[in-house]
């Protein structure tokens, strides 16, 4: 039954939730309905019902979240659709953006004007603003630019209790919303001085999605801190505010090749230090299936032979005469840690040629027949100095669980994605999905780390979220959520955990699920082998019969 007020499509047949039951994580859960509003109103609408009839809500963009924050047993708010970009200030170098808008769009439009967004992660070509801002998200240009966080101006939000409100930063928060009065009154006191007792940080991490932003939020006192990266979890985003920055007038880029992590490690500390804008870490294990690509060549092979580690790093530069002395600085640095050979690309042809590298494996990996590539320890980051140990720690953990596996990530920020190569034909798969992720999860405690630099908690690391923060930092979490949404109806079970949540659900590779409509699995099986997340899902399938 359509909610009152909701102009927007409601769908409650087997054929819509279906299609909305899977992301490009690993999970699958079935919604009880599909909503998907037409405007900001559209969604207060949804969730005065929601909050009249104690209906839980799970927003999403595109679907392109790894970590179950886009699928629930509640009604998915399908965003896409609120996705009008608003018109480029030049001058002030802003813009107002929907959060349906991918991110390729603006970056094309930012690019007329010599602007950009320079948050740039690799599913830009097809996830949202939106999920973006939930999830602070990353990408390579993060190590100079910083996440999603820093650039957020402004939101339009919907809170739990229907109220529509515009947080801006650096200016006080509104009055006569119910969720911001609470907060204001029974919590903001008791999370500062809890920050400033034992702060709610990862010390040392460059890059983190996981909880609330408690930490920033203490240091500044602006909501827009603590409401990026809130997963849905706080309010509705249904706009945003975003600073954008001059794209460079010329870059630069160098890839090293090293015989030790170490040495690795040791070259990308240099490298932040002499102003990479991004570098991006090829562990051996990545190197293995990028060398049987099509298309390797004897140069190729070459550059990887003997490497327990490559290193690709891109430096700007006010002119082509700049970023040139940039890359040969980086060049130098590279050879100084004891890279045993170092190419300079100083052309967009010799960039891209070097940057292929990067994405060399994914046609392996997507054919493989007996594998399946999963992600759930894909997102772990680290103090930089802990790096090797890190990937040598889930090196090990692969290996003793008998998996294959493929690592790389972001050397500069010590920010690494694994994904192992589970085989589902064998019995005993899921007892190796959840060892391998209970190992992890304590080599990422050991370490001081974060199990998501960039992806957000979602359900899958929410329930494992006491095990790398500290009592105070859950207890404060909890206490955020229950003043923004007393009633636990925004996407929960994500930040804060429910009474005996589990890491590991319904894994949609499992033969041993019942199979989706026919129609359905048809159309997520083309969407992913497309890599086309930003498809709209009920046009992929027809009417409910």
């Amino acid at each position: 039954m359509t909610p009152p007020g909701f102009r927007g499509t409601f769908r409650e047949d087997d054929l819509a939730r279906a299609v909305y039951s899977e992301a490009a994580g690993i999970a699958r859960a079935i919604p009880s309905a599909v909503a998907v509003p037409i405007d900001a109103e559209d969604v207060v609408a949804l969730v005065k019902w929601a909050a009249e009839t104690g209906t839980s809500l799970i927003p999403r963009g595109s679907g392109s979240s790894m970590s179950g924050g886009a699928i629930g047993n509640g009604v998915i708010v399908d965003l896409s659709r609120i996705n009008r970009l608003g018109r480029i200030d030049e001058r002030a170098r802003t813009v107002w953006v929907d959060a349906g808008v991918v991110w390729s769009t603006l970056d094309v439009e930012a690019r007329k004007y010599g602007l950009r967004f320079p948050v740039d992660p690799s599913s830009g070509s097809f996830c949202t603003i939106g999920g973006m801002v939930a999830t602070n998200a990353s990408g390579p240009h993060t190590l100079h630019y910083g996440s999603t966080r820093v650039w957020v101006n402004a939101l339009d939000c919907v809170f739990s209790d229907g109220d529509r409100a515009m947080i801006t930063r650096g200016e006080p928060p509104p009055k006569r919303v119910g969720a911001i009065a609470r907060f204001m009154k029974d919590v903001h006191g008791e999370i500062v001085a809890s920050d400033k007792r034992r702060p709610i940080r990862h010390e040392g991490v460059r890059k983190e999605s996981s909880g609330y932003a408690i930490h920033d939020y203490s240091t500044k006192a602006d909501l827009v801190d603590l409401l990026v990266g809130s997963e849905g979890t706080l309010a509705i985003i249904v706009s945003v505010q975003l600073s954008l920055s001059p794209v460079p007038a010329a870059t630069s880029s160098v890839l090293g090749s090293f015989q030790s992590l170490e040495e690795a490690t040791a070259a990308a500390t240099k490298a932040v230090a002499a102003g990479a804008s991004s570098c991006e870490l090829l562990d051996k294990t990545f190197l293995g299936y990028a060398g049987n690509a099509a298309g390797s060549d004897d140069k190729f092979r070459e550059r990887m032979e003997g490497a327990a580690a490559i290193l690709l790093a891109e430096v700007e530069g006010d002119s082509a005469e700049a970023a040139a002395i940039g890359a040969e600085k980086l060049a130098a640095a590279f050879r100084e840690s004891g890279a045993k050979s170092v190419d300079v690309a100083l052309t967009p042809d010799a960039e891209h040629e070097l940057w292929e590298l990067r994405h060399a494996a994914s046609p392996i990996l997507a054919a493989l027949e007996h594998s399946t590539s999963m992600q759930f320890i894909e997102d772990g980051a680290v103090p930089l100095a802990k790096l090797p140990e890190y990937v040598q720690g889930v090196r090990a953990a692969l290996g003793s669980r008998d998996v294959s596996g493929v690592i790389f990530g972001h050397a500069g920020d010590a920010h690494v994605h694994v994904n192992p190569l589970v085989d589902i034909r064998q019995s005993d798969w899921r007892e190796k999905v959840t060892g391998l992720l209970e190992d992890v999860v304590s080599l990422t405690a050991k370490l001081g780390g974060t199990l998501t630099g960039e992806h957000g908690d979602g359900r899958i690391r929410t329930p494992l979220l006491s095990r790398v923060w500290h009592k105070d930092a859950i207890r404060a979490f909890a206490l955020v959520k229950k003043a923004f949404d007393p009633r636990n109806i925004l996407n929960p079970g994500v930040k804060v955990p429910l009474p005996n949540q589990k890491a590991i659900g319904d894994i949609k590779y499992d033969p041993s699920l019942p199979p989706l409509p026919a129609e359905a699995r048809e159309a997520l099986d083309e969407l992913v082998k497309a890599r086309a997340y930003n498809r709209f899902r009920l046009s992929l399938i027809g009417r409910s019969s």
